[in-house]
């Protein structure tokens, strides 16, 4: 998919928000080029999802400002932003529990009617051939993210794995050029947040991604640059490679001073492995 973004598809500069006294983001700073993968870690209440939420639209800064494509945001509600062809997944899952896979994969592509949405809630103009029309897009997704044969299942009935992937497809069927992805790996087993993994690479030759997640395995394989936070200021910006050599980092995550080693002399650094954040 092409894009006409002039140089980054989203941009947010000095971004801070209070809280009455507390400040929860503080001149914090976000680009994001087309295709890129683009990871926001931190420690706990580091300020990670009040960021999240207002790149998502669901939160206005105190001051600052947010750019789609080098013009303001298209507007604050989620709809708003996937016509403009921004898509998210929520840590909550957010599925339709009383309405079959299938169903809450064709919400994901409601944008996409060309009737309009007006013509699928009223049944009038366009709306059996936009119906179809969804849902041929929402079984192709089903079928891309391998899980087809649950299109008829409530959401409820499936394993939690699978839950995650109709979440996944329900915010790619809709072909956005922005996927901001709310901790992806969370509830998943080692084989399953490898083929997040695999999915995530995949995603950026057709979109931009913005990746919210505490797995600094996932984080460090698929992200392009990563922006750490700390008591809601950016400590560190760059590839995963400097992130994870930064003395600042690894003092945020361990509480390790920038200019001390460990006791057996050896440099911390981030970690990448199986079990998380840092060594």
């Amino acid at each position: 998919m092409t894009t006409t973004a002039p140089e980054h598809l989203l941009r947010a500069d000095g971004v801070t928000v209070r809280f009455g006294g507390l400040t929860a983001l503080d001149d914090v700073g976000l680009r994001v080029e087309p295709g890129s993968v683009v990871g926001l870690i931190g420690p706990n209440g580091a300020g990670k999802t009040t960021f999240f939420n207002v790149l998502s639209g669901v939160l206005r800064p105190t001051s600052g400002t947010i750019s789609w494509k080098g013009a303001p945001p298209p507007g604050r509600k989620t709809h708003h932003l996937a016509k403009a062809g921004i898509a998210r997944t929520f840590q909550g899952l957010n599925l339709f529990p009383m309405m079959p896979v299938i169903w809450n994969v064709m919400v994901g592509a409601d944008r996409l009617a060309r009737g309009g949405s007006f013509s699928l809630i009223s049944g009038l103009g366009r709306h059996h051939r936009d119906e179809k029309e969804l849902e041929e897009r929402a079984m192709a997704a089903l079928v891309r993210f391998g899980i087809a044969e649950y299109a008829t299942r409530l959401p409820g009935t499936l394993p939690y794995g699978v839950q995650k992937q109709v979440a996944l497809a329900r915010a790619c069927v809709g072909e956005p050029e922005l996927l901001l992805l709310d901790e992806p790996a969370s509830g998943l087993s080692g084989q399953q947040m490898d083929n997040l993994a695999e999915q995530i690479r995949g995603f950026s030759k057709d979109m931009a991604v913005v990746l919210v997640e505490h797995h600094m395995d996932l984080v460090m394989n698929v992200c392009d640059h990563i922006v750490v936070l700390n008591f809601g200021k950016v400590i560190s910006s760059g590839t995963p490679a400097e992130v994870q050599a930064d003395p600042a980092v690894t003092q945020a995550y361990l509480g390790t001073p920038a200019n001390e080693e460990p006791a057996d002399g050896r440099p911390v650094t981030v970690d990448p492995g199986q079990n998380g954040a840092a060594r």
